[in-house]
Formats: C-alpha cells, structure tokens, sequence
C-alpha cells in the first residue's frame, strides 16, 4: 500500500486492497441478484437460480430446469495522496477487466425435492505497485532503491447441493463447496541509481505462489410465513462451515548481481489462513409485479484468524490483520404489467440495490468501507415466457476509515478505490415442451 497503482495484467480485479490473504472478495449472486444489491438469501422463485441459499433449491417446478449464464465487466480508479517533504500530491490510475462471473443451474429430482449447482468466482487479485526508498540508511549505500509489487491470480467456487420441502411452507437445504484457485504474488528491491559504482548490489526479487483447494460445507432453510396467490413473505437463513484452508505457500527468493542469478532462499509450507464461519438471515416480499428483499451477512475472519498478520516479503509492507464483517443488502424489483400483450416495456423487470460493509482486513490499524448502488433490468424473451436477457450497472467504492498511516516513520496515503460494474446474465427457464415427446408422421 506504499504507492497506488500502475497498470496490471489481471482480467478480474484492479485494487490494491486484494494485495493479501485470498484477494478481493467477488460479490456473490446472478446478474438479477446483483441488480438488487446481492439480496436473495431468502428468495423462492420458480424462474430464477438461487445460488445463496441451497433450500431454494426445492423451488424448481416438475419437468423444467433453470439455468444462468453470466458475464461482468468492471473499469476500477484509484486514487492515493503522497506526502513528501516538500508537497503534497495525489496519484490516481484506472483500468478496465471483463470476465465470466456465473454458471448455475436447478432441477427437479422429485416433488419437492430440487438439485443444485454453480460454478462462480469466489476472490481475485490484480495489482502492479512500487514505492521509492531515499532513507539515509539505504541511500548511502546503494541511492535510490525501488520496491516492485505486483500480483494476479483467483479462487474459484463450486457448489453443489440439494433443497427439500419436508411439509408445507418450509424448506432446508445443505451443499457441499470446493474452492480451488492459483495466486501469484511477487516483490523486487531494485537499486536505480547505485552510487558506488562497483556492481556490487542488484536486484531481489521475491515470488510467492499460492494453491487453494479445500471442501466445506453450507446448510440453508426458508419460510414461507404468508404464501397465497397474490403475495409470499419469506424469510431464510444460511451457515456456512468455516475452517482451515491452508494455501500451500512456495516462496522463492533470488538475489540477481551483473553476472549471475542465485537462489537465495526456498520455502514450502502451508499458511494458516482459515476461511470464516458465515451466517446469513434474510427477508424477500413478492407479489405478482414486485419483490423486496433485505440480507444481513456476517463472516467472523477475525476470530479464525486472530493473531495471523499477512506481509508482502520484503519486510517494507504495511501492517495487515483479519476483521469480523457485517454486510447489509437491500434489492427491489418491479415489473409494471408482467402480462401486456401491448407495450412490451411493462413487461420489463427494473431492479434497484444497495449494499453496504467492511473488508474483510484493516491495513495499519484502518477498517476499509465498503458501499454499492446497483440497478439493472431483465429482458423476457418472448411473451408469456420466464426465460430472460438481465443487465446489472453497479457502482461501488472501498474508503479507508484513516486517510493516511505510517509506516517505517514515513507517512503513507491509503488507497481510495472507485469501480464500475456492468453485468450480463441468460436466464434460461425450461418449461413442458422441452420434455415433451413429439411425434412425427
């Protein structure tokens, strides 16, 4: 966090906030769901995959299938005031990814039993950093030396599990998720301008590489306290099962003087990171032409990993440590005339969102706000049908509760960081006439 960023080669994330740990945390949900701040912890839909809670599951009608596809594209800005001994100045750099965000789909296996599945982005890295060093101890020695930072990589989530409805108006539901995913992270002290002359110092770059692969669990229930043929009030929960992860951790050190390259130092070992136990409650309102729902989340990754401090190698970084989170989401959705054979605009679906939180680490003793505003709208792909085009626009920032912090006695500008989002989903319902046999004569 000793300078903002520069360009990066990462397709998924541009923030320096995803410089440790497991990277920036993605935004769960389907490109609807996301349209509404992420709500549907307690969503019941016959026409929509739920990928939050598994008891939605049981949801999915008799001789159909759901199924969603989605793509996001993101332009992230950052921006970092530097204090030097003279001024004052302000840095601030951008940068545009695009990427797959979701696959998922739902099926019955029998009545009031559904099966489920969704392959979506669990975290991302992406960021390129470097900071100059002019302290008297190094500059007498060597002059200016730069410290390179610059990381890519991300972990996948797999989830599948089944939703049962055991008697009226109650589900439960329970999935097993595997996370997997490769980070690379690497760091270079670079002399630019030795003063001695002789050679005699030179680069030390660092490299850490990070394998994820781990199984854990999440159970789901969902009420139906009204449910009749004009509105359902529904509340649903979640718990999901933390515990250790242990990236497998290889680090490299190489020392490279004019004439040859040297490995200095090799590590093989296992990081103690835990993943977090999460509890989700939520609340979802439907009637024929809207539906309202508000999700609280809370992921305790402070208490897993109390005392575990994260570092970027070279000893130059900034103080990082694990935080509980609390996150609130807040969606609506409104179709004006869902069945107008007319005007086809009144058959559009307009959502509107907002989410609100912490990150998930402090950086010197600073909690980072987190904050969106969504909206978006679903497309149906011909009348009378439950099949849909959906567009998400999200716009979000992370800003640091201190706007500066020291470091090694020198003050440093934490990183305020702007992004937009546009997403891109197909929701695919099928209904009687994909199974139905034909005959031909």
């Amino acid at each position: 966090m000793a300078a903002a960023q520069t360009l990066t080669s990462s397709i998924n994330t541009f923030s320096p906030y995803s410089m440790y740990g497991l990277g920036e945390l993605a935004t769960p949900g389907t490109t609807s769901m996301r349209s509404m701040g992420g709500v549907g912890v307690a969503m019941r839909s016959n026409n929509m995959v739920n990928v939050l809670n598994p008891a939605a599951y049981s949801q999915t009608p008799q001789k159909s299938f759901l199924f969603e596809f989605g793509i996001e594209a993101g332009h992230f800005r950052n921006s970092q005031t530097k204090y030097g001994t003279s001024q004052t100045t302000t840095s601030r750099t951008a940068y545009n990814s695009i990427n797959f965000h979701e696959i998922a789909f739902q099926m019955p296996l029998a009545k009031g039993l559904g099966f489920g599945f969704n392959l979506t982005p669990y975290s991302n890295v992406g960021y390129n950093m470097h900071s100059d060093d002019m302290s008297s101890g190094i500059g007498g020695n060597l002059g200016r030396v730069q410290y390179q930072y610059y990381g890519d990589g991300d972990v996948t989530e797999i989830k599948a599990g089944l939703g049962w409805t055991p008697f009226k108006n109650f589900s439960i539901g329970a999935a097993i998720q595997y996370y997997w995913g490769n980070i690379t992270r690497n760091y270079k002290a670079v002399p630019t301008d030795i003063i001695t002359g002789s050679g005699q110092y030179s680069t030390t770059t660092g490299i850490d590489t990070y394998d994820v692969s781990r199984i854990k669990a999440q159970f789901g229930v969902q009420w139906n306290a009204i449910l009749n043929a004009r509105r359902a009030l529904t509340f649903g929960a979640t718990y999901d099962i933390g515990g250790k992860l242990g990236p497998k951790s290889v680090k490299y050190v190489y020392i490279d003087n004019l004439l040859t390259s040297t490995v200095r130092n090799e590590e093989d070992n296992s990081l103690p990171l835990r993943l977090p136990r999460q509890i989700a409650a939520g609340v979802f309102y439907q009637t024929v032409g809207m539906r309202l729902g508000v999700d609280y989340v809370y992921q305790n990754w402070g208490d897993e990993n109390s005392g575990f401090l994260e570092s970027d190698g070279s000893g130059k970084g900034i103080k990082v440590a694990y935080h509980n989170t609390n996150t609130v989401r807040v969606g609506l959705e409104v179709t004006p005339k869902p069945i107008d054979t007319r005007n086809y605009l009144n058959r559009v679906a307009y959502r509107v969102g907002f989410r609100y939180g912490d990150y998930y680490q402090t950086f010197g003793g600073s909690v980072i706000h987190q904050m969106a505003v969504t909206a978006g709208f679903g497309l149906p792909v011909k009348l009378f049908g439950r099949s849909s085009v959906d567009v998400g626009f999200e716009f979000g920032m992370r800003n640091p509760a201190k706007d500066k912090v020291t470091i090694d006695e020198n003050i440093v500008g934490l990183v305020k960081n702007r992004y937009y989002k546009l997403s891109l989903g197909v929701s695919l319902f099928g209904d009687d006439d994909w199974f139905r046999r034909y005959k031909f004569k």
